[in-house]
């Protein structure tokens, strides 16, 4: 499928709504998710580089907006995508709390290493999830990059007795990821390593393939371009795939189902269940999954059913609203570059 041409700058900024919407519970870091979102020919599509990303890689995550907006999808070759909980890093009495927004909970990714917690906290909310779920449930966790070798080492072997299906990111570079499958090869901790930064914010994200690193990939639509860059990624890296969100709308969570749904394998839950930590959404039914899964359906229903009332009910200040549209304008100049 060629690349979709990118429209105006004029074109974009005339169909571009910021909004500001809160989370549940903090998340990243943040209690509070800011979007732009952008009616197209082709139907709603959101933009949405969390804000500490680079102009370049604003560029990319437009690239997927234009994609979704102005340019058209692959064919799905299933119906539904099986979607994980996703757990924060809340101290372990709240974890029942968050499950319960799932009403069908096989699969959980948690997340670990948050700054200023311990390895103890880790273990207190992993194995809070464990006795929730229940011995057959899949639990995966999350560092984001933040363990050294040796720390992940040290924390996958305490872990691991609670049955992880994988550990996400546990270090932050290539060479770390490698290194950090021997040495876990080597102690005998039978934890396989996903890579996800180092698939999405990589100039080359075959590299952890091509060096190793990784037993699986996770990837998301935006960050890589779009859906048929990210299809092309997840072929010429050879690994399975679990599709993943950035704490999107539901307009950005209905391109990850699309994705889920193009691929020609799938043999993981994804992680496109993180509407369910929105207090609030772009559209007036949220995308959320049911009975443990997102169907195609439902993801292209609701591109279709933004809200002009949430447009204007989250819409973002005068000063993030002029932040956000200075932001698109140099996106813009960098697709347009030669």
């Amino acid at each position: 499928m060629p690349p979709t041409p990118t429209p105006d700058l004029d074109e974009l900024l005339a169909s571009a709504h910021v909004v500001t919407l809160p989370l549940r519970v903090r998340f990243r870091g943040v209690t509070e998710r800011e979007a732009v979102l952008l009616r197209g020919p082709r139907g709603w599509a959101e933009w949405a580089p969390f804000t500490e990303y680079a102009d370049a890689d604003a560029a990319r995550w437009l690239e997927a907006a234009v994609e979704a907006g102005w340019g058209g999808l692959p064919d799905p070759v299933r119906d539904t995508v099986g979607v994980n909980a996703t757990v924060p890093a809340v101290a372990a009495g709240e974890v029942e709390g968050v499950l319960a927004r799932y009403d069908a909970r096989r699969t959980a990714k948690v997340k670990v290493a948050e700054a200023r917690q311990s390895l103890a906290d880790d273990l207190g909310r992993v194995r809070e999830v464990r006795r929730v779920l229940g011995p057959a449930a899949r639990i995966r966790v999350d560092a984001n990059g933040a363990w050294s070798v040796d720390d992940a080492v040290r924390a996958l072997t305490a872990l691991a007795p609670l049955g992880l299906e994988y550990a996400e990111q546990p270090c932050a570079t290539v060479p770390e990821l490698a290194a950090l499958r021997l040495a876990l090869a080597r102690a005998g901790v039978d934890v396989p390593v996903a890579a996800d930064e180092s698939v999405r914010r990589a100039e080359d994200p075959v590299e952890v393939a091509r060096r190793g690193a990784a037993d699986l990939v996770v990837v998301k639509a935006a960050p890589l371009g779009g859906v048929a860059r990210a299809l092309a990624v997840i072929e010429q890296a050879g690994l399975p795939a679990v599709v993943s969100s950035a704490l999107d709308t539901s307009v950005g969570l209905a391109l990850g189902v699309r994705l889920a749904a193009a691929l020609p394998v799938l043999e993981h839950d994804c992680g496109l269940g993180t509407g369910a930590l929105l207090a609030a959404d772009v559209v007036a039914e949220p995308l959320v999954p049911a009975g443990g899964g997102l169907t195609v359906l439902r993801a292209d229903a609701a591109r279709d059913a933004v809200d002009p009332a949430a447009l204007t009910a989250y819409r973002g200040g005068a000063e993030r609203e002029a932040w956000w549209r200075a932001r698109l304008t140099r996106a813009h100049a960098l697709l347009q570059s030669p």
